[in-house]
C-alpha cells in the first residue's frame, strides 16, 4: 500500500504556535497520527494533507480526505480505516489503495473498472472486480464513499464530462444493485481534469480512465468512536 507523505504537528504550550515535523510524522502509523493530534491541531493537519492530495489528484477529494478529528476519536477511526484499507488491498490487488488521513483513497483504474469505448455501461470484467470489494465495503457501513469518475483526453471537453459522471453513477448502480445502501454513496464526474499521467502516449490515456472512491467516516462512526473512548 502506498503511504501517503504528511506532516505532523507539534504545539508549542507557551506560545500556543504550532509547526511541522516530517520526519517525526514518517515514523508514525495512521493510528499513532490520529491519536497524537488534538482537534485544533488536527484541523491545520487536515489542510496540509488536502493540499498535499489535491496537488496529486483532485482539490475536493484533497479536501475531504484531510479533514482530520485528531485526538484519540480519530485515532479509533484510523485503526479502522487502517483495517478496512488492507482487507481493500487484499481483495482487489490490482487496485490502487492509499490512506489519507482519517480516510481511504481507493483508485481503480481501467484495468480494474473497464468500459465499452464512449460507453458508460460496465464490462464484465469490471463487475467481477466491483463484486470483489462489496463484502469489504458493506463490513464497514458506517462509512461514505464518493465516486470520482474520469475519462482521458480524447474527445471534447463537454462530452467526457457528461460520459465520466455516467461511468460513476454506473459504479454506484452496481454496488447498489449488490446491496450497498445508496445513502452512503455519492458521485461526481471530472472528466479530463486531473490527469494522473501523460494524455500523450496510449499508456497515459489508460491509466487516467480511472474511478476514484473517497471513503470516509459518516457521523456514525464518530460517535462511536467518541462514546468507545468515554466522551
Amino acid at each position: 500500500m502506498r503511504k501517503t507523505i504528511i506532516y505532523n504537528l507539534s504545539v508549542l504550550l507557551i506560545s500556543a504556535s504550532m509547526f511541522t515535523s516530517c520526519k517525526a510524522i514518517q515514523k508514525t502509523n495512521n493510528t499513532q497520527k490520529g491519536a497524537g493530534i488534538g482537534t485544533a491541531a488536527g484541523a491545520i493537519l487536515g489542510a496540509v494533507i488536502g493540499n498535499n492530495v489535491g496537488n496529486k489528484k483532485n482539490s475536493e477529494l484533497g479536501a475531504i480526505l484531510g479533514g482530520v478529528i485528531g485526538g484519540v476519536a480519530g485515532g479509533v477511526i484510523g485503526n479502522k480505516m487502517d483495517k478496512q484499507a488492507r482487507e481493500l488491498e487484499i481483495a482487489l490487488p490490482g487496485a490502487e489503495v492509499e490512506r489519507v488521513g482519517e480516510g481511504i483513497m481507493l483508485t481503480l483504474g481501467e484495468n480494474s473498472v473497464r468500459f465499452a469505448t464512449n460507453k458508460a455501461t460496465l464490462s464484465s470484467t469490471a463487475q467481477e472486480n466491483l463484486e470483489k470489494i462489496i463484502p469489504v465495503l458493506n463490513e464497514y457501513k458506517n462509512t461514505d464513499i464518493i465516486i470520482y469518475g474520469y475519462t482521458d483526453s480524447t474527445g471534447r471537453v463537454e462530452y467526457n464530462l457528461t460520459l465520466s459522471a455516467q461511468r460513476a453513477s454506473s459504479v454506484k448502480k452496481y454496488l447498489t444493485d449488490k446491496g450497498i445502501d445508496g445513502n452512503r454513496i455519492k458521485t461526481k464526474g471530472l472528466g479530463i481534469n486531473d490527469p494522473i499521467a501523460s494524455n500523450e502516449t496510449i499508456e497515459g490515456r489508460s491509466k487516467n480512465r480511472r474511478v476514484e472512491f473517497a471513503i470516509i467516516a459518516n457521523e456514525e462512526m464518530v460517535k462511536e468512536a467518541k462514546k468507545e473512548i468515554g466522551k
